[in-house]
């Protein structure tokens, strides 16, 4: 009997193990998948134990100050390993995601913090306002718009107990600003501009959103330009250029005056238009016959950034063209050509070769794909006599220089401790 009870106990089925598979998630993965897996888990242990989600986020915000973005991104993923809802962290990440040129990561981040909090912050509308094109860019904007005016509308009605402790938006950097508002629908009004031009009513849709850009925000530098843009686009070229040369006097002979003091230079930086922005406005410039201060928009964007072939490009041909000009008014007026004028010619001439011919020898380092941009280089440079010989003119680049280039990520951990 006694064997037999030791027969049917051990013969009993076992029970079954309740506690949690930690191998669970492994199904399928590879041993190096798994060891990656394992050691990623370990460094969010570490990294929650070692460091608080504020301070790699100030660490990721320093990053992004110096323009480090592959180091912010470790930071800021970091802190989102500890706290995959921080609404600040998603924020961040979907920027540098952005600048890294990574858009769809971008966009998931973006669209979590939507799903997360869709009626406070109206930064992730922006971005994915710029991610998008056509009519679900406009409905981005429109939604960030709508929680923009729904949060100053909040400002201006302070309850009693704030009222005396919040700090003007222009103390607080965090805080909405008609100015934002501004720029909101301008990016609505460039979209009916440009992708949207076809459409039945763009053209009255664009103008419509450019005033009440104007409406927040009178005399703002980008939105004089977009209505300047889009008078020369109706042929309503003289108007046009009367907003082009109020939105360029805003800022430019400012940003002149500044260029001796760093001090004053750091304060124009909120009022300067963006470097894109202010390429369009040379364009502007140049198509307005405004050659001087087209040259004076360009060396200003070749100072801030000389590795941009477009810059490069537009600064000959507006040495090009002021010596176009020259040679037609020595014609009508029928005399000939004076000494101080043959000077002045050759060193239009030269400066024009010299721009090109920079533009030409970047456009081939970073590997551009503007086909009629290059096209129309090597017309001018064979109008002009040739590219410049030797070195004279060329712009400073580093040997090993790769605009694409990825370094591999260092430790953030490491960083930290700097």
């Amino acid at each position: 009997m006694g064997g037999q009870a030791k027969g049917k106990k051990k013969n009993k089925p076992k029970r079954k193990d309740k506690r949690p598979n930690s191998d669970a998630g492994f199904v399928g993965l590879s041993p190096q998948e798994r060891m990656k897996v394992r050691m990623h888990e370990k460094a969010k242990k570490k990294t929650a134990e070692k460091y608080s989600v504020q301070q790699l986020l100030e660490k990721t915000e320093e990053c992004m100050d110096t323009f480090d973005f592959e180091m912010a991104g470790l930071f800021c993923q970091r802190a989102l390993d500890v706290d995959s809802n921080n609404l600040q962290a998603l924020d961040m990440l979907g920027h540098i995601c952005s600048e890294l040129g990574d858009t769809q990561k971008a966009k998931e981040v973006f669209l979590r913090a939507v799903e997360l909090s869709p009626d406070v912050g109206h930064s992730k509308y922006m971005y994915l306002g710029q991610i998008h094109t056509g009519r679900e860019a406009v409905d981005y904007y429109t939604r960030g718009i709508q929680v923009l005016l729904s949060a100053l509308d909040k400002q201006a009605q302070p309850t009693q107990a704030q009222a005396g402790a919040a700090a003007p938006p222009d103390e607080n950097p965090e805080l909405p600003t008609a100015k934002d508002v501004c720029i909101a629908y301008c990016s609505i009004a460039e979209i009916y501009l440009a992708d949207l031009c076809m459409e039945e009513g763009a053209a009255d849709k664009c103008r419509e959103f450019i005033e009440r850009a104007l409406e927040y925000h009178y005399d703002n530098p980008e939105a004089l330009q977009l209505m300047a843009s889009y008078l020369f686009s109706t042929e309503r070229n003289q108007e046009g250029r009367e907003y082009l040369l109020k939105s360029v006097g805003l800022w430019l002979p400012a940003q002149k005056q500044s260029a001796d003091s760093s001090s004053a230079e750091q304060e124009m930086q909120n009022d300067i238009p963006p470097y894109e922005s202010r390429i369009t406005t040379a364009k502007l410039l140049i198509e307005s016959e405004e050659y001087e201060m087209a040259v004076d928009v360009l060396e200003g964007l070749l100072e801030e950034d000389d590795e941009v072939v477009q810059v490069w490009y537009l600064s000959g041909w507006v040495c090009y063209l002021q010596l176009e000009k020259a040679k037609e008014q020595q014609e009508r007026e029928g005399r000939d050509v004076t000494e101080e004028e043959k000077e002045e010619w050759k060193a239009l001439k030269e400066a024009a070769r010299s721009y090109l011919t920079n533009a030409k020898k970047l456009y081939s380092k970073l590997r551009c794909d503007d086909q009629p941009m290059f096209e129309h280089v090597e017309q001018l440079l064979g109008e002009l006599g040739g590219e410049l010989e030797g070195d004279e003119g060329a712009p400073v680049l580093d040997d090993d220089y790769e605009p694409c280039s990825d370094e591999e990520e260092d430790d953030a951990d490491v960083a930290m401790e700097h």
